[in-house]
């Protein structure tokens, strides 16, 4: 039996599966990367993981992308909505979670992006098509590669 809220949004390749209160049951929007145009295009620049040279991706901030499919932001993160935390998940099970607050501006200096490309193409089928990087953590644990599902979740 799916949640009572469940929405999800499809893209090649990644789904992004909601329960965030509001949204109606079994709704589905078929979205493609030009679907996501009305987000801002975010670039970081970083080291490869366990090298010194530097890599360029590219793509849409996670909290911006959790806003437009409905997250609460700003203001309204607080009460019961500060215990929404966003799980992101590869094609090999690997998961990681993020505390929404952590993706908002009002809160966090934070940059996590949902990157495309890298040095100015396409990520290769080892990253992508999608691709988590969070720059700023001293440990590479949640750059998801291969991302498949983006979940909002509250927690109980």
């Amino acid at each position: 039996m799916r949640h009572p809220y469940l929405h999800h949004l499809l893209l090649p390749a990644m789904v992004l599966w909601m329960s965030v209160a509001g949204v109606k049951a079994q709704e589905v929007h078929k979205l493609s990367p030009a679907s996501l145009t009305g987000l801002t295009l975010t670039t970081a620049r970083v080291e490869v993981h366990g090298t010194k040279e530097q890599t360029v991706y590219e793509g849409v901030s996670l909290g911006d992308l959790a806003r437009k499919l409905g997250a609460p932001a700003g203001e309204a993160i607080r009460g019961a909505k500060l215990s929404i935390v966003v799980v992101v998940k590869a094609a090999d099970g690997y998961q990681a979670v993020f505390a929404l607050p952590e993706l908002d501006p009002l809160f966090s200096k934070k940059v996590v992006l949902l990157a495309d490309r890298r040095d100015g193409g396409p990520l290769s089928a080892k990253e992508g098509p999608y691709r988590l990087v969070v720059p700023d953590e001293a440990r590479q644990a949640r750059w998801v590669r291969q991302v498949i599902s983006i979940e909002l979740r509250t927690l109980p």
